[in-house]
């Protein structure tokens, strides 16, 4: 396969600039051009209410439609079972309410202490504090911690016949491991659970198809996938049959949107989606391939080379420890590159790369309880550097060059 043709990329991107070198991709990606130009369009000429007769509303409501056939693409999956949201933190939040009502006493829920917060906490809240189901027990997938990632001994240590669902994500925010979900996900139907994944960390970096990992409901953002602030959640059919909706007692629930899109999904926003995938499509195309599996090869194969070089750039740092696999395979792992350093707060290092045009972040990242496990939160966390595939090798060494640099004059001083 071609190497990729990063001008190309980068050439799609107008927020890129050699100015920056920007590492924070993990919390939300530069928008390319096909999306941005659809969000320009609809709010110039069809920024009206969908469903009426006339030529503009029927405009609006066709792309609205393609934006939702759009995002069932992006899943995988059938664009009925598709619903937009805000963000992954309200695609969550919206499903572990829907679920509520069909939870008995003594039924379990199974978390991890690795995700994200947006999807654990939606469904700890169905068994602790104030929100909690009568009788519902939360029952905790702790992480392996030499591995730092999630195992089928560890699932099925917290499993039991009463466990009606198990969340758990696809790839760390900050581990950067990938699982086996669909694996993880036959373990857990073995007792009739429902299984719920955070594809957050996952979609910006490998294709996603739902139909394949064999799971009942999947979530990413689309922000960090090149396009507009949504969310993108994907429910089966017939685990849309035990939910509630969420919208107004008198609208149909035979698709998703109906059930989980309260209110719709931001018009201008939803229109846009189409525009990752023409952009994925086109990036294939000029590559010599076809469709969003060719795409995505030859971004796993550019990010592997990127991660590479800052992996082993980090191991032979004293005093810095990398979190997740050692290796940048794209097999065993996304590039995004968490690491903690002994002897600095963390908090303090993104400001002195800023004058490098170097941008990456720190803290927990909101997943508070894995630092914690880790032993960082008191410390402020971890850094993060975060890559995609419209990065270059020369930003990665600019940031290898800034990092060597900031430390020594830090741990000298």
């Amino acid at each position: 396969m071609k190497s990729l043709d990063v001008d190309w990329v980068r050439a799609r991107f107008p927020a890129l600039s050699p100015e920056l070198a920007f590492f924070d991709n993990a919390g939300g990606s530069a928008a390319c051009l096909p999306v941005i130009e659809r969000v320009r369009d609809h709010v110039e000429k069809s920024m009206v209410q969908l469903g009426g007769t006339h030529p503009w509303s029927r405009d609006a409501t066709a792309k609205v439609a393609a934006g939702h056939a759009a995002a069932a693409t992006l899943l995988g999956g059938e664009v009925a079972d598709v619903a937009l949201t805000p963000s992954t933190t309200a695609s969550m939040a919206r499903l572990a309410a829907a679920f509520a009502p069909a939870l008995e006493p003594g039924d379990e829920i199974v978390v991890t202490d690795l995700d994200h917060e947006a999807n654990i906490g939606a469904f700890r809240r169905l068994g602790e504090g104030p929100e909690a189901r009568p009788g519902v027990v939360v029952r905790e997938w702790r992480f392996d911690e030499g591995t730092q990632t999630l195992t089928e001994e560890g699932l099925r240590a917290v499993l039991s016949e009463r466990t009606r669902l198990v969340a758990f994500t696809h790839c760390s925010n900050v581990v950067g491991a990938l699982h086996d979900v669909r694996r993880l996900a036959a373990v857990a139907h073995e007792v009739g659970a429902r299984v719920v994944v955070d594809g957050v960390a996952f979609a910006p970096h490998r294709r996603v198809d739902v139909s394949a990992l064999g799971v009942d409901a999947y979530a990413f953002s689309a922000y960090k996938v090149y396009g507009p602030h949504l969310g993108l959640l994907w429910v089966a059919s017939d685990f849309r049959a035990e939910l509630t909706s969420r919208n107004h007692f008198f609208l149909p629930t035979d698709t998703a949107a109906y059930q989980l899109e309260p209110g719709s999904a931001p018009h201008e926003l939803a229109v846009a989606l189409p525009g990752i995938v023409e952009y994925l499509e086109a990036l294939a195309a000029h590559h010599g391939g076809e469709g969003l599996d060719d795409a995505f090869a030859l971004i796993a194969a550019h990010e592997q080379r990127l991660a590479e070089p800052l992996i082993e750039a980090l191991a032979g740092m004293d005093g810095v420890r990398v979190m997740g696999p050692a290796s940048a395979d794209a097999a065993v792992r996304a590039p995004t590159v968490a690491f903690a350093v002994d002897g600095a707060s963390p908090a303090e290092i993104p400001p002195k790369l800023d004058a490098h045009g170097v941008s990456l972040r720190s803290g927990h990242f909101y997943a508070h309880r894995a630092v914690e496990r880790f032993g960082l939160l008191e410390k402020g966390g971890l850094l993060r550097a975060s890559m995609v595939h419209y990065n270059t090798k020369a930003e990665v060494d600019r940031l290898i060059a800034a990092l060597r640099e900031t430390l020594v004059a830090m741990l000298t001083d």
